[in-house]
């Protein structure tokens, strides 16, 4: 996994939500006067949230447009939620006021963010997801507060305003501070979500793939998958009393996975049954959109769900246009990038990631995932194992029964013979008897023959005896010397054996030697002791 903030991009790939689209409207381009800023959320990050881009007065080194404070459906809001999952994919198109909106509402689970998707044609009204369109408003804007408090704050109106412009740029690149530029208006603050943090990156995670028709939607539970699993059942009831305990709905768990931080993901569906006996299941959305009001979502909170999320695929319309714009504070260059560098664009959609939190998080779970595939792994190898070991077996048990056939075939065919026999004793001997006399005849003849088999194993069994023989042979005789070359060492030894009794003879005498002189030296002490006393 490869991170590179304030440029490159992030080449890993994660199991992702899928992401939430709102409606956004463009009521006028801003001239190409310095900068120009278009719209962005209420967070630098919020999701796919709707957006408002205003005229911008011409003839200013800034232009910025402000927000629309939009009001409206359940799936169609923004909300500050800094980077990750607003609170749906904008409402589609309703007509009339059914009872659930076809927008693909989705929360998130730390994955799309800060992409302003623009609708291809105007919003219908409908019960969920209604986006209302609102004039561009004319007061600065946050962003425009950011931009005056990095080039030309007025707080002291001297020298020390650039200083005090370098303090906010460092302050606005590490995404933390206030940022001081005007005495009459209060400082901005500087989080990771603003456009100017260098903290950022692009990386890719999975695009949904499920219909909205299959109806699965993402609990996210503060609790262990041990525990989850244990109590699995007890969840069902619960989701089941959620829903109002109706006899004709059945809560279905798909699948359970493990998450970092003590989490774990369970994924729902709902199946309806009708009185005729026929069942379907409840639409993501349907489903989702009933799960996120407030009296619902505070019974899920009872039962430990920290989250709903919908995972639903995006039709071609709405992925094209998502990669065409980049994300609110992500570069452009650095977007197209990412999308060149997209190692499978078919399965993988680069997004934006803020602040070392959402680095550490996509992180942890990658490391979940990689412990999770290790694990999978290690049971494939046992289970490989097992399988050998069960082939050897089956291999051997084969083995021993040929053998038995071939043994059992050679006892029925004695008994046949046996049993030919008798039937046939006192008949003469018939036609096909008779040829089948001739061909044993001629079988054993070739048997016989010097040049064929028999003469062939005659030849091995005596080059196998004659091996054997030599063997035996060598065993007993390992070496031979020759006689000369015998005799030379014996000469040589006796030559070595007179030099040894002629140098102990030599010994001797000078031993016998040495105590005459001794003796003698002892003598003339005697006397010399004599002749002074």
């Amino acid at each position: 996994m490869a991170f590179s903030f304030g440029g490159a991009t992030s080449s890993t790939a994660a199991t992702l939500t899928a992401p939430g689209f709102g409606a956004a409207t463009t009521t006028a381009a801003a001239p190409a006067t310095g900068f120009s800023f278009g719209s962005t959320n209420t967070g630098t990050f919020g999701g796919f949230g709707t957006t408002t881009t205003t005229a911008a007065a011409p003839g200013s080194t800034f232009s910025f447009a402000a927000p629309a404070n939009t009001t409206g459906g359940l799936f169609g809001n923004t909300q500050n939620k800094a980077f990750g999952f607003s609170s749906g994919l904008g409402a589609g198109t309703a007509t009339g006021t059914t009872g659930f909106g076809t927008g693909l509402g989705t929360t998130g689970l730390g994955g799309f963010g800060g992409f302003n998707i623009q609708p291809t044609q105007p919003q219908q009204g409908g019960l969920f997801g209604q986006q209302a369109q609102q004039p561009g408003q004319t007061q600065p804007t946050h962003l425009y507060q950011q931009v005056t408090a990095l080039s030309a704050p007025t707080l002291l109106g001297d020298e020390r305003d650039s200083i005090l412009a370098k303090w906010n740029q460092l302050q606005a690149y590490w995404g933390t501070g206030k940022g001081y530029y005007s005495n009459n208006n209060p400082p901005v603050d500087f989080t990771q979500e603003n456009p100017f943090c260098r903290f950022k990156a692009v990386g890719y995670s999975c695009v949904p793939v499920s219909k909205d028709e299959d109806g699965l939607v993402v609990l996210i539970l503060i609790k262990k998958e041990a525990d989850v699993r244990a109590q699995q059942q007890q969840l069902v009831e619960s989701l089941h009393k959620v829903l109002g305990s109706n006899q004709t709905l059945t809560v279905n768990v798909e699948g359970v996975k493990a998450l970092p931080n003590d989490q774990t993901e369970v994924i729902v569906y709902v199946v309806e049954r009708s009185p005729n006996g026929t069942s379907k299941r409840i639409p993501a959305t349907t489903l989702f959109s009933y799960l996120e009001q407030a009296n619902i979502k505070v019974q899920l909170t009872q039962i430990g769900v920290a989250m709903t999320v919908t995972r639903t695929e995006l039709s071609p319309a709405q992925l094209k246009q998502l990669l065409q714009n980049a994300p609110a504070g992500v570069d452009p260059i650095i977007w197209e990038q990412a999308k060149v560098d997209n190692p499978d664009p078919e399965k993988l959609i680069p997004v934006p990631m803020v602040g070392f939190k959402e680095l550490l998080r996509r992180l942890q779970i990658q490391e979940q995932m990689t412990k999770q595939h290790q694990t999978r792994v290690d049971i494939i190898s046992n289970d490989i194992s097992e399988l050998q070991k069960n082939q050897a077996t089956t291999v051997a048990k084969i083995a021993q029964y040929k053998r038995k056939l071939m043994d059992l075939s050679h006892r029925v065919l004695q008994v046949l013979i046996k049993q030919e026999i008798q039937r046939k004793s006192g008949y003469a001997i018939q036609v096909d008897e008779e040829h089948l006399r001739v061909q044993l005849d001629t079988i054993q003849s070739e048997l016989n023959a010097p040049t064929q088999f028999k003469g062939r194993l005659n030849e091995l069994m005596s080059q196998i005896r004659m091996q054997n023989h030599f063997g035996a042979v060598r065993s007993e005789e390992r070496y031979s010397v020759d006689a000369d070359l015998l005799r030379e060492i014996k000469q040589h030894l006796k030559q070595q054996q007179d030099g040894l009794s002629h140098l102990i003879s030599v010994i001797k005498d000078d031993l016998e030697d040495i105590k005459l002189i001794e003796h003698g030296l002892s003598d003339s002490g005697h006397m010399r002791g004599g002749l002074l006393s």
